[in-house]
C-alpha cells in the first residue's frame, strides 16, 4: 500500500479542519455621535470610515444606548432608502436606513431614526452582520435638551429607561428596563416617592429627579 506524502496529507487534514485554522474576523461595531451628528465604523478598535447622518428631532429624539442590529433589509425605497439595518430599542422602532432627502442630512429633522446617504449605508450594509453593536451617544433630553422633561404613563424613550435604571439600582424597579412608563412604572413611582416622602403623583417631576440623584 503507498503511503501518502507527508505535505499531503498535511494539507488535507488543515482543509478538513476548516474554521480551526481559518483567519478570526476583525471585531466590528457602530458609535453614533448625535453631537456631532455623525456615525463611525469601527473595527478593531480602529475608526474606518466617519459618515454624516441626519438624526432625531427635538421632538422625536434618537434613542441614546448601547444596543444591537436585529434585522437587516434590502430596497426598502422611499423615505427609508435602500437599505434598513434595525436596532433592538425595547421601547420602539428605530434603525439606521437610507432617504430620499439627502440634502437634509446633518440636521436634526428625522422621526428617531438615524439616517443615511444611500451609498453610505449600502456601504455599512455589507460590512455589518445581525448582532453587531451599536453605539448611540447624546443628550438624553434630545438635541438642544435643557431641561429634564415631566414624565407620566405613556411616556417612553431614552429618559424613562434612565430613571428606570436609577431606581432599579435603588431597589425600586424589579423588571427588565425597557424605556416605557406604563402602569407598572406609575406603581414604582409612587412606592419610591411614598418611600422618600416626596407627593404621591404617579409623575416624575424634578423633585423626584432630584431625589433619586440625576439633577442638583
Amino acid at each position: 500500500m503507498r503511503r501518502m506524502k507527508p505535505i499531503l496529507f498535511i494539507a488535507l487534514l488543515l482543509l478538513c479542519m476548516g474554521s480551526g485554522y481559518s483567519e478570526e474576523k476583525a471585531e466590528i461595531n457602530i458609535q453614533i455621535d448625535l453631537w456631532n451628528r455623525h456615525l463611525q465604523l469601527i473595527e478593531d478598535g480602529k475608526v474606518v470610515k466617519v459618515f454624516p447622518i441626519a438624526p432625531g428631532s427635538k421632538r422625536t429624539p434618537t434613542p441614546v444606548g448601547t444596543f444591537e442590529i436585529d434585522q437587516k433589509g434590502r430596497g426598502w425605497g422611499g423615505g427609508f432608502g435602500t437599505r434598513w439595518l434595525g436596532l433592538n430599542v425595547p421601547w420602539g422602532m428605530y434603525g439606521i436606513h437610507g432617504t430620499n432627502k439627502p440634502h437634509l442630512i446633518g440636521k436634526d429633522v428625522s422621526a428617531g431614526c438615524i439616517r443615511m446617504e444611500n451609498k453610505d449605508i449600502e456601504w455599512i450594509y455589507e460590512k455589518v452582520s445581525l448582532g453587531t453593536t451599536v453605539h448611540i451617544v447624546g443628550p438624553i433630553t434630545g438635541p438642544n435638551g435643557e431641561h429634564f422633561a415631566t414624565l407620566a404613563k405613556g411616556s417612553h424613550g431614552s429618559l424613562v429607561f434612565l430613571v428606570q435604571n436609577r431606581l432599579k439600582a435603588a431597589g425600586y424597579y424589579r423588571k427588565p428596563c425597557n424605556g416605557l412608563y406604563d402602569k407598572y412604572m406609575v406603581a414604582v413611582v409612587k412606592e419610591f416617592q411614598r418611600s422618600e416622602k416626596l407627593p404621591v403623583t404617579g409623575y416624575f417631576l424634578d423633585r423626584d429627579y432630584i431625589k433619586l440623584g440625576l439633577l442638583e
